[in-house]
């Protein structure tokens, strides 16, 4: 989350907002004196990047004694104008930037270009965009809220099953859609049955396969009710076939 906000102009502290109630930040940005020094700080520090184009602006500094990070926007349409925000590892620093570029936009929209050139360095100048801030705030925290709350909504329903007959239905068509066009055949005896498979067949499977034939079930049918692989089944009716025990329907 959004901790606090420094508006800085010159290297003067033109409008700070808290957001957090227990931070050492927060402390430190409610003292006069204290924002004076930091907002020349980072005026200052900015200042010194400006100086060596190959560096590029400073963007986000870490403080060591807390979890808060800090995030910096220089105005370009304003010499010397910086926007700060102080901002816990909730928040990204891609956010905190566009959080920070609203707040640029609002703060010119709300007051001319003229009047915070000509700022005389009274902290109460600008106290009215307080509000514009708790509401960018807002803001953003409904949005946050809801991205959330959506993300929850799209894991609740993905442990959410389909109904019994759309899962048979679609169960149904994939058995079929997958079974090969032969597993439908029906192996039919073309001679008498009254003969012994063991003087010509090798292996229980094949015995077992051959006791099953009727002329009305199918090798798919067949291997169901075996409980072999369609085919080992399609295989053993084959080899009959060649043996002109049987033929297929």
């Amino acid at each position: 989350m959004i901790c606090d906000v420094l508006i800085i102009k010159d290297g003067l502290p033109l409008l700070s907002k808290s957001f957090c109630n227990s931070t050492n930040i927060k402390k430190l940005f409610s003292e006069v004196d204290n924002l004076i020094m930091v907002s020349g700080f980072f005026s200052a520090l900015n200042s010194f990047s400006d100086s060596f184009e190959d560096m590029g602006t400073i963007s986000e500094l870490k403080l060591s004694n807390n979890n808060l990070k800090l995030s910096f926007l220089k105005d370009s349409n304003i010499s010397d104008l910086i926007y700060l925000a102080t901002y816990d590892n909730n928040s990204n620093l891609r956010n905190v930037q566009t959080f920070l570029k609203k707040i640029s936009v609002s703060f010119l929209q709300k007051f001319n270009i003229d009047q915070i050139v000509k700022w005389n360095g009274k902290l109460d100048s600008f106290k009215s965009f307080g509000s514009v801030i708790e509401q960018l705030i807002n803001e953003e925290e409904k949005c946050k809220q809801t991205q959330y709350n959506d993300q929850v909504v799209d894991w609740l329903r993905s442990f959410e099953s389909e109904p019994d007959d759309a899962i048979l239905q679609k169960s149904e068509s994939e058995t079929i859609d997958s079974v090969p066009e032969y597993f439908n055949y029906i192996p039919i005896f073309t001679t008498s049955k009254k003969i012994n498979p063991k003087y010509y067949l090798t292996g229980d499977t094949s015995i077992v396969v051959y006791e099953k034939i009727n002329g009305k079930k199918t090798v798919n049918q067949i291997s169901i009710e075996l409980n072999v692989n369609q085919n080992q089944v399609y295989n053993v009716c084959k080899n009959l076939v060649k043996l002109g025990f049987i033929s297929f329907d």
